[in-house]
This record gives structure tokens, C-alpha cells and sequence, in this order.
């Protein structure tokens, strides 16, 4: 008889010979519009097992490379300072011991706590981010620590010309003047991505993902859908071309599993993250 552990599919390394540690960021306490990303991350989890580990995408497969699971945090709600130190002690933890940390949300906001600890450990790091949403108002309701200001708080960190927005379609006015002048931003789509890619050359680089970037007609289980966004083979087509960044650590966030009863959100999370870890990973062999 073994335990019942339950994986992302292929990812059950153990962790001394994992490249990547992926692990879950179950929270939602600063949800602005639908809450329910707590859930994302198990359901992302459990619904794997119906994908292959095989990508005909990029002729890849999960057996072939070291992915450690390391479950779901166990995270403070009510608490957005605590939940944050709680993941930003686990990325530590991670790239202490030399691997790549990969998180599951949760809203976005979860994004701050992994990122302080990949800017400790690489202070001149830059963060590429796909998104529907800017996510750099200074407060939402009074509140600094939201899902509607994580790059803020990013970019608090990293300063002037370091965070690459692609894929945003919404904000209010007074964001997108402050990114004018902070950030680079790629409205509605990836159409300069290349450009940035050439620009950061062997630079560290944190990539992270709001599954919203994703039109709602592909992607409708999330919180805070906005119409106009890219469809499946776009998004795919774009974190492709990230295969030979620097890539010092990601994430995936902003599934709700419970807005779109037929499960084709959480199947298409799912997909997004096993391209992504085999992209990723580098001590992999290519056939």
C-alpha cells in the first residue's frame, strides 16, 4: 500500500533531483469582482490527469524532466502580510537549494510574495507579465496590497524599466498614465514581445501569468473576465518564445474552476503549465 498523494501529472520527482519545485498559492482574500482562486490551484492539480505528459507542441515530455510537487500552501486567510511572507519563505526555500520555483494561484496578488524572494536573490531581475489587467493602481479601496496593485509593489522593488506588460485591456486611466512612464506596456496583445526578448538577452527574468490574458470565449473561469483577450494558440505561440530567457522562477494564476461548469478553464490552466514546465526546464533530453 503507498499514500494517497495526489501530483500535478508527471511531476513526482523527488525533490534532491528536481530542477523546478511547483507548488500551490490557495488565496483570495483581495478577489475586487468573483472570489474562488483559492480553489484553482487542487483543481488545476486534480484535472491534470487528463492530459497527457506528452506535448505535440513541442515534441516534449513531463517524464522527461525532474518536477517536483510540493502541494498547496497552507496559506493565512484574512491576512495578506502573513499569506505573503508564508510564499515569499517557500521561493526562498526553493531557490536556496538551486531550482526554479513554478506557483499555482490563487489571485494574482500571491505574485508579490514569490517575486520578493527572487529580487533578494537576484536584484537585477526583470518581470515579464501576461495579463488582461495593468494591476499597478497604488491601492484598490484603500487597500495596497491587492490583486489590482501587485505590479505596483513589484515595481517598488525593481524600480523604472524592468516589468513588461503584455496582453492588458483594462485599467483605469489613471494606471495607464503612471505606466507610461514606469513600465512597458503592450496593449491587447504580444506584438513587441520579440523585441523585449532580444533586449534582456541572459538578464534574470520572472515570468508571470493571469490566466485572464485569455479571451473569456476560451478562458471564462476567472474572477475578473474581460472580453478581447488571445485565444489558446496566441498565448501559446508567445510563453514559447520565453524557452531561452533566464528564467528564474514563474507563476500561473487567476482560475476559478467553479465559473465554468464544464471544466474546460481548469483543462486549459492545466495545459498552460505542463508547456511551461517543459519549456523550462532545462536538463531535459530533446528528441
Amino acid at each position: 500500500m503507498n499514500p494517497n498523494i495526489e501530483t500535478f501529472i508527471g511531476c513526482d520527482a523527488p525533490y534532491d533531483e528536481a530542477e523546478i519545485v511547483l507548488f500551490g498559492a490557495p488565496y483570495d482574500s483581495t478577489t475586487s469582482f468573483r472570489p474562488g482562486t483559492r480553489f484553482g490551484c487542487k483543481a488545476i492539480r486534480s484535472e491534470s490527469f487528463g492530459l497527457e505528459t506528452y506535448s505535440p507542441y513541442q515534441d516534449r515530455d513531463l517524464t522527461d524532466i525532474s518536477v517536483f510537487d510540493a502541494g498547496d500552501l497552507e496559506l493565512v486567510f484574512g491576512n495578506s502580510p502573513r499569506a505573503l511572507d508564508q510564499i515569499q519563505e517557500m521561493t526562498a526555500q526553493i531557490l536556496e537549494d538551486g531550482k526554479i520555483p513554478c506557483m499555482v494561484g490563487g489571485e494574482h496578488l500571491v505574485t508579490l510574495g514569490a517575486f520578493r524572494a527572487v529580487q533578494k536573490k537576484y536584484p537585477d531581475v526583470h518581470i515579464i507579465h501576461f495579463d488582461a489587467h495593468a494591476d499597478l493602481r497604488e491601492d484598490y479601496l484603500g487597500e495596497r496590497l491587492s490583486h489590482a496593485s501587485v505590479l505596483r509593489r513589484c515595481w517598488e522593488l525593481v524600480g523604472d524599466g524592468r516589468i513588461y506588460q503584455f496582453g492588458i485591456r483594462s485599467g483605469d486611466r489613471e494606471e495607464f498614465n503612471w505606466g507610461k512612464n514606469h513600465v512597458f506596456t503592450n496593449k491587447f496583445d504580444f506584438r513587441w514581445l520579440d523585441d523585449i526578448i532580444v533586449g534582456l538577452g541572459d538578464k534574470p527574468v520572472y515570468f508571470t501569468l493571469d490566466l485572464d490574458v485569455l479571451d473569456p470565449s476560451v478562458f471564462p473561469g476567472t474572477g475578473t473576465p474581460e472580453a478581447g483577450g488571445v485565444t489558446f494558440l496566441q498565448l501559446l505561440e508567445a510563453v514559447r518564445k520565453l524557452e531561452n530567457l533566464h528564467i528564474v522562477g514563474f507563476d500561473v494564476n487567476e482560475l476559478s474552476p467553479m465559473y465554468d461548469q464544464s471544466g474546460v478553464s481548469t483543462a486549459v490552466a492545466g495545459k498552460i503549465i505542463r508547456e511551461l514546465l517543459l519549456l523550462f526546464a532545462k536538463k531535459r533530453r530533446d528528441s
